[in-house]
């Protein structure tokens, strides 16, 4: 019995006539006639009653239609599954990523992958840079979203966008007054840091910025951004965080871009994924990132 046999079984039962069943599957009334009888004969039940009237399910028959229907209509809906997931447009897709969700490329970036493909289950890990990376490499991530490139990679990488730095500072601390806030006017203020996301990227650079292994009393601590900026809120120091979070506002706590020199200063991200991994899923998100940023995405490193 072929599958082909149960869908012509099907379209003579809707239609009540071998003439009009046939027409609508494009073959001979002949042929669709034969095909019934031999599966009347291999199933030994007369499945049509075949009279002038036209062509009518037997009780046997209807039994086999009613278990027909559901073959078919189960095997097309597999089919379909399959198709939408080799495409990349259902599954899942896990992604690290290592800055706040509350404005900026990255934010804008999920929400049109969401709304192209709002099959697809993502689900976002958090963590430090190294962290997302080992996670890479074992597949416990299909893609991270890290600040700043990682030595430690030798796999594929993108470069996307670059994001300001911003000191979050409490609404009466003086520097608060000014229009940016420069690198060495930091010096000697308590910084948060955070022993998450991007934390250690900015100790780093606060450090190579003032030229100096401690130019601040550091106070580290293993919590989420939001509950930083509480601190922040409340005078316990200043932290320093990428622009993208600062799309919530904060009871107390106000933003300042942080300049040196030559301006604004910036973290590039960039987007790691390993070569061999085969979610179909991730296709489609990198696809998306070329899209959005076509200039960047033609970097001599991009994978």
């Amino acid at each position: 019995m072929d599958f082909r046999d149960l869908r012509w079984a099907i379209a003579a039962s809707q239609h009540r006539s071998l003439r009009q069943a046939a027409e609508t599957l494009r073959i001979k009334q002949s042929t669709l006639s034969r095909c019934l009888r031999n599966l009347e004969h291999t199933l030994g039940s007369t499945l049509f009653e075949r009279t002038n009237g036209g062509t009518r399910p037997t009780i046997e028959g209807q039994e086999f239609l009613d278990a027909a229907r559901r073959i078919v209509g189960d095997t097309e809906a597999l089919a379909a599954r399959l198709k939408t997931r080799s495409r990349g447009e259902s599954g899942q897709l896990t992604i690290g990523i290592q800055t706040s969700l509350s404005a900026g490329n990255l934010r804008a970036t999920l929400l049109e992958h969401r709304h192209r493909f709002p099959d697809v289950e993502t689900q976002l890990v958090d963590g430090l840079s190294d962290h997302l990376t080992s996670d890479l490499a074992s597949s416990v991530i299909d893609v991270a979203f890290v600040a700043e490139p990682n030595p430690r990679w030798s796999d594929r990488s993108l470069l996307l966008w670059s994001e300001r730095i911003v000191a979050a500072l409490p609404t009466n601390h003086p520097l608060a007054g000014h229009d940016v806030v420069h690198w060495g006017e930091l010096r000697r203020e308590p910084l948060l840091v955070s022993q998450r996301g991007p934390g250690p990227e900015f100790h780093k650079l606060l450090m190579s910025k003032m030229g100096a292994s401690d130019p601040c009393p550091v106070l580290r601590h293993d919590v989420g951004l939001d509950r930083l900026l509480t601190l922040v809120g409340v005078d316990w120091g200043i932290l320093l965080i990428l622009e993208s979070a600062t799309g919530a506002s904060y009871p107390g706590v106000t933003f300042r871009e942080v300049h040196d020199a030559e301006g604004p200063t910036r973290l590039s991200f960039r987007a790691y994924w390993r070569q061999d991994n085969s979610n179909p899923s991730l296709r489609p998100l990198l696809d998306l990132l070329r899209e959005r940023y076509p200039d960047l995405s033609a970097d001599p490193g991009a994978g």
